[in-house]
């Protein structure tokens, strides 16, 4: 049985995965609550499945881009649940398993999530024959520049506002196609079929080491530091 978590923004979702099966799935809006939230829903899912944690043989988690706090509560606890049930970890991008839920329709599929500052985090993934590709790696754009880049009929998934839709499509006209939101809504059903692919071939995570992937450093993560040289006073923001 395979557990998978995702809490990379306020959608925050869960899934049980037997082989081939999925066994039961949680997806809810849980805005800045991942970390009070998490295990209650974690602990809901079990006990609707019947099953319980003894059960989880492997564990996926969305590593991000996404929220400091949501990718910090998602991975620490999955984390924590790889070291005590002894049993591998894969983290897998917060894009790619947005992706991935549009790898059927064979077409460029550009993920997108809000990132503040007039920016979004974007990648680009295909799925060619059963070849599951990375065209571009996960990156900070703006939709302008991202439309710049895009020269032939793209599926726009992920997490992105009507204003943003209708940019796209200003910009990319026939090229642009663009699911529907509830089409857009991110389950950690997929992010499992992603996990379970890599976790079958024998590449996971080392627990120890695996950390979210933050496009941009959080702010309260870069204390400043003064010195003085020369009688002048500096500051250190590296």
């Amino acid at each position: 049985m395979q557990l998978a978590i995702d809490t990379s923004t306020d959608i925050a979702s869960l899934a049980l995965v037997q082989g081939d099966e999925l066994v039961a799935e949680l997806t809810w809006r849980c805005r800045r609550n991942h970390t009070v939230e998490l295990l209650p829903r974690l602990s809901q899912l079990l006990e609707q499945s019947g099953t319980d944690l003894q059960s989880v043989t492997g564990i996926t988690v969305a590593i991000g881009p996404g929220s400091y706090n949501g990718l910090r509560a998602g991975v620490s606890a999955a984390k924590g649940l790889a070291f005590s049930l002894e049993v591998p970890i894969a983290g897998i991008s917060t894009l790619e398993a947005a992706a991935y839920q549009h790898a059927a329709a064979g077409l460029p599929l550009c993920p997108i999530l809000h990132a503040g500052r007039g920016e979004v985090a974007a990648a680009l993934y295909q799925m060619k024959g059963e070849e599951w590709r990375q065209l571009s790696a996960e990156h900070l754009t703006t939709i302008e520049a991202l439309c710049s880049g895009i020269a032939a009929k793209t599926v726009f998934c992920g997490e992105f506002a009507l204003s943003v839709a209708a940019e796209l499509r200003k910009r990319l006209k026939a090229k642009a196609i663009i699911p529907s939101p509830a089409a857009r809504f991110r389950r950690a059903g997929f992010l499992a079929e992603l996990g379970q692919r890599r976790l079958d071939s024998g590449r996971h995570d080392d627990p120890a080491t695996l950390q979210p992937l933050y496009l941009r450093r959080p702010a309260i993560t870069e204390p400043k530091h003064e010195w003085r040289q020369n009688g002048i006073i500096a500051q250190n923001i590296s």
